[in-house]
């Protein structure tokens, strides 16, 4: 790009998915940034043989020694587990930011350990697939994509405007939330549907014979509808252990929605349900 990188030397703790991503975003929208990937080895044995001239650790305290930038891409719950040794051991002036896919857990962590150290943000690209690990990465993860950030845009400390400004290189669109809101919108739009996908495949499964019937059979549409059920438990076990309220919320409506359903399947009255599951459908691929 020819632009200065926002920060020199980036520290990435995680290397799945969202932080091998991350990293391969910013080492093609600034080629000179030095850049140390910390995961066990036997991600790290990956992430060696693709090439990309990382530097490798699996040790925390040394991959956040001298970092300006500290990405965490872990779980949540090994998030918060990670975050009070990063603090003791990043550099003060240094910005930590995580990836999460809950926010009020993690911020309430690094309210505690961050208070007079380095800064914290926090942070969620809406960026997945599917498909984890180090394997999938792709360097466009990001672009198109939108990024919550935690707190307010305004705030007067020049790091979180340079991440500001990295997010933006690398072709994410910024979103500021509070943690709270940001909780009960993820669990309404990204953590409820995912546990609606598992419960639809279970009853498909359990439906489904010696023969194969009935999900021989299924078309396209059942395979869009269940893309997300791929995804594996240990992506979301932390995230049901920290939003359970608001997800058990967004799962009840579910199940008041699948009764009024089943009630009416002789009626007509079916007709504005599909109407308003059609205008939301709309919304969605505008969104795109």
């Amino acid at each position: 790009m020819g632009d200065a990188a926002p920060f020199e030397r980036f520290a990435i703790i995680g290397t799945g998915l969202i932080g091998a991503s991350f990293g391969l975003a910013v080492q093609r929208a600034f080629p000179e940034s030095s850049i140390t990937a910390c995961d066990r080895m036997s991600v790290l044995d990956k992430v060696a043989e693709r090439g990309w001239g990382w530097k490798t650790t699996t040790d925390i305290s040394a991959a956040v020694y001298g970092a300006d930038l500290i990405y965490v891409a872990l779980p949540v719950g090994a998030t918060m587990e990670a975050l009070p040794q990063i603090a003791t051991k990043c550099d003060s002036r240094a910005l930590v930011t995580d990836a999460g896919s809950t926010k009020t857990a993690i911020c309430r962590v690094a309210e505690v350990e961050f208070r007079s150290r380095a800064r914290f943000l926090g942070g969620h690209p809406i960026a997945g697939k599917e498909l984890s690990g180090v394997e999938h990465a792709n360097a466009e993860l990001f672009r198109g994509a939108r990024y919550v950030l935690i707190g307010n845009e305004h705030t007067p400390d020049e790091r979180i405007q340079r991440f500001s400004e990295l997010l933006r290189a690398i072709g994410s669109t910024l979103l500021w939330f509070d943690a709270e809101t940001h909780d009960w919108a993820m669990a309404v739009v990204s953590q409820m549907p995912q546990l609606a996908a598992i419960a639809l495949a279970g009853v498909i499964a359990d439906e489904t014979d010696e023969t194969g019937l009935p999900l021989v059979l299924a078309g396209r549409g059942l395979r869009d509808l269940l893309r997300i059920a791929g995804s594996p438990y240990e992506v979301w076990r932390d995230i049901c252990l920290t939003n359970t309220e608001n997800i058990a919320r967004t799962l009840d409506r579910v199940a008041q929605a699948i009764d009024f359903l089943r009630t009416h399947l002789a009626s007509k009255e079916l007709e504005g349900e599909f109407r308003a599951a059609n205008e939301v459908y709309k919304i969605l691929r505008d969104l795109q």
